[in-house]
C-alpha cells in the first residue's frame, strides 16, 4: 500500500483529513502502521511505518521538533498522520517545515477517530493484498514453468512477460541487439527507442545461469502488478534462461533473425519505423546504404552462410523459407555487393539471386520479393550461379507492380484461351509459350527445355497464335505475353 492508499480508507476518511505535504510523498509505500506520541518514537520502527499521533508528548522547541520529522526520514517512516485536538489545534510550523524538506508525507485529521479502527482497516488491506501477492507469484510459476516446459521459444516468453505486466518488453543480449520484443500497443521504434533511454534499473533483470550471463529482459513503466513488477521479471527472466540452456548458443540470433524476415516477407509491420528500428536493433543500417535482399539456394546452412557474409564485412539478417535461404545483406556506405563476394558467402554449389538495392525498409521488402520472384522464375534450370534482378528487367517491373490490378487483369486477357484449353485437355500450351519467351531467337533450344521434339513444339506454337490470334514472331507481342506469363506465375506464387 502507498501513503494515498490509507489515505481512501473509510476509517481514515471519518476524520476529514487535510493533506498537508503531499506530491510525491503520497506515494511511500507502507509497510505497516505505528501509534505512538513519544518524540522518541523513530528508535522502535523498522522502516515503512505510518505513524498515527495526537503529538500529545512532542516537545514545543521549534529544532527539537525538526530533530523529529529528521529522525523519522533516517529510518525510513513513510509519513505522519496527526489528529488535530486541544494540544494541537493545529500542525505546528516546525513539522510541516520539516516535512516539506525531507519530503515526508504529512496528513492532519480535523476530526476524531478510533486509530484502532484505522490499524485494523490498514492491516486488514495489507495481508489481502500479501494473500494476493502469494496468488499472483503461484500464478507466475505455473505460466513459466509450463511456458518452460513446452520448450517455448525466447519470443512467446517475452511475449507473455509483456502481457503478464501490461507494459512492453524487450529481451537483449549482451551486445544489446534486440532478441525479441513485445510492444502491447505501443510501436516498436518507440519502445526501443525508451529502453535505450531508460534508467530504471528495477526494470532490468539479467537473464543468465549458472555463472553465465545471456542478455537482459527490460521492461517499461506500467501498472503495479499484486506480485511485484520485478517478480514477473525475474520469473521470465528465468525461463528465458532454461530455454538458453536447452535451445543452445545460436537459438536467440536465429530466431531474432528468422521472426524479423518473416515479418517482413509478410508485411508485418504496422509501420517502416518499427522495421527499421527492429533491423538496426540487430546491427542492420539502412540509411546510406545500398542493402539488398538475397536468395540463396546451397549446401550449407543458415549460421555458416551468415557466418560467412560476416566474414566479407557485411551486415546481415538471415533466415530460411523452405529449401532456401533469405539474407538480407548491408554492405558498408559505397560498397556494392560484388558477384566475387556472393560466391565466396555460397561456397561449393548452389545458387544467389540478388534483389535491386535499397535504402529503406519498404525498398528492402521490394528487393526481397524481387529476389524470391527471380528464384522462382529460375527453379530447375540452369544459367550462372549469381543473378540479379536488376540484369532482368520485366521481372523487376512485375516485382514493382505485383500489387496492380491492371497487370492481373492484362495477364488474365492476354493468356485466358490458354488457361481455358490446358485446363479442359489437360494442355501444355502454357509451358511452351513459357520455353519460347525464356529462349527468344532460339526454337530449337526453346523446344529441348520443353522435352518436345522440334515438329510437335512448332505445332504448339501454331495453335498458340491461332487461339490467341497473335504473330508469334512479333518482338512486342512476345513481350506482352513473357509479361503476362510472369505475372502468373507470381501471382500463383503468392497463392501458394
Amino acid at each position: 500500500m502507498t501513503v494515498d492508499d490509507v489515505l481512501a480508507l473509510a476509517a481514515l476518511q471519518d476524520g476529514a483529513p487535510e493533506v498537508v505535504v503531499g506530491g510525491e510523498a503520497l506515494a511511500a509505500r507502507v509497510r505497516w502502521v505505528h501509534v505512538s506520541d513519544s518524540a522518541g518514537v523513530a528508535r522502535l520502527l523498522d522502516g515503512g511505518e505510518l505513524l498515527l499521533t495526537t503529538g500529545a508528548a512532542w516537545p514545543t522547541d521549534e529544532t527539537a521538533l525538526r530533530a523529529f520529522v529528521a529522525d523519522l526520514e533516517r529510518v525510513g517512516a513513510a509519513g505522519i498522520v496527526i489528529e488535530l485536538g486541544a494540544r494541537h489545534p493545529q500542525v505546528p510550523p516546525a513539522i510541516v517545515e520539516g516535512c516539506a524538506d525531507a519530503g515526508l508525507a504529512l496528513i492532519a485529521l480535523a476530526r476524531e477517530v478510533k486509530f484502532v479502527a484505522v490499524t485494523e482497516a490498514v492491516h486488514r488491506a495489507l495481508i489481502r493484498a500479501q494473500t494476493e501477492a502469494l496468488h499472483e507469484r503461484q500464478q507466475l510459476h505455473e505460466l513459466f514453468t509450463a511456458l518452460s516446459l513446452r520448450g517455448a521459444p525466447a519470443d512467446v516468453i517475452v511475449a507473455e512477460t509483456a502481457r503478464a505486466l501490461g507494459s512492453p518488453v524487450v529481451l537483449e543480449n549482451l551486445a544489446h541487439e534486440v532478441i525479441a520484443v513485445e510492444g502491447l500497443r505501443m510501436p516498436v521504434a518507440e519502445v526501443l527507442r525508451s529502453v535505450r533511454a531508460s534508467e530504471a534499473v528495477g526494470e532490468r533483470v539479467p537473464v543468465q545461469a549458472r555463472g553465465v550471463r545471456w542478455g537482459t529482459l527490460v521492461a517499461l513503466a506500467g501498472p503495479v502488478h499484486p506480485a511485484g513488477r520485478q517478480t514477473v521479471l525475474e520469473q521470465g527472466a528465468t525461463a528465458l534462461a532454461f530455454g538458453r540452456l536447452a535451445d543452445g548458443d545460436a537459438a536467440w540470433s536465429l530466431l531474432a533473425q528468422r521472426t524479423l524476415i518473416d515479418d517482413l516477407l509478410g508485411a508485418r509491420f504496422a509501420r517502416a519505423d518499427d522495421m527499421a528500428a527492429r533491423l538496426q536493433g540487430l546491427g542492420f543500417e539502412l540509411v546510406g546504404r545500398r542493402c539488398h535482399g538475397v536468395v540463396l539456394r546451397a549446401p550449407a546452412t543458415v549460421e555458416e552462410l551468415r557466418g560467412r557474409a560476416a566474414g566479407e564485412g557485411l551486415a546481415v539478417v538471415a533466415g530460411r523459407r523452405g529449401d532456401e535461404v533469405v539474407l538480407l545483406l548491408s554492405p558498408a556506405p559505397d560498397t556494392p555487393l560484388s558477384d566475387e563476394a556472393v560466391h565466396r558467402i555460397l561456397g561449393d554449389g548452389g545458387s544467389a539471386f540478388i534483389g535491386p538495392g535499397a535504402d529503406g525498409v519498404v525498398e528492402l521488402l521490394t528487393s526481397v520479393r524481387a529476389a524470391l520472384d527471380l528464384a522462382d522464375s529460375a527453379r530447375g534450370a540452369g544459367g550462372p550461379r549469381v543473378r540479379r534482378v536488376d540484369d532482368r528487367p520485366l521481372e523487376r517491373l512485375v516485382t514493382a507492380l505485383r500489387d496492380d490490378h491492371r497487370l492481373h487483369a492484362h495477364s488474365e486477357r492476354m493468356l485466358a484461351p490458354l488457361v481455358r484449353h490446358d485446363r479442359e485437355r489437360r494442355g501444355d500450351l502454357l509451358d511452351v509459350l513459357s520455353a519460347l519467351v525464356s529462349h527468344p531467337g532460339n526454337r530449337s533450344a526453346a523446344a529441348a527445355s520443353s522435352h518436345l521434339s522440334r515438329s510437335v513444339f512448332y505445332q504448339r506454337l501454331t495453335l498458340i497464335g491461332d487461339l490467341l490470334d497473335a504473330d508469334l514472331d512479333d518482338g512486342e507481342t512476345l513481350a506482352a505475353l513473357h509479361l503476362a506469363l510472369l505475372a502468373r506465375s507470381r501471382t500463383a506464387a503468392s497463392d501458394r
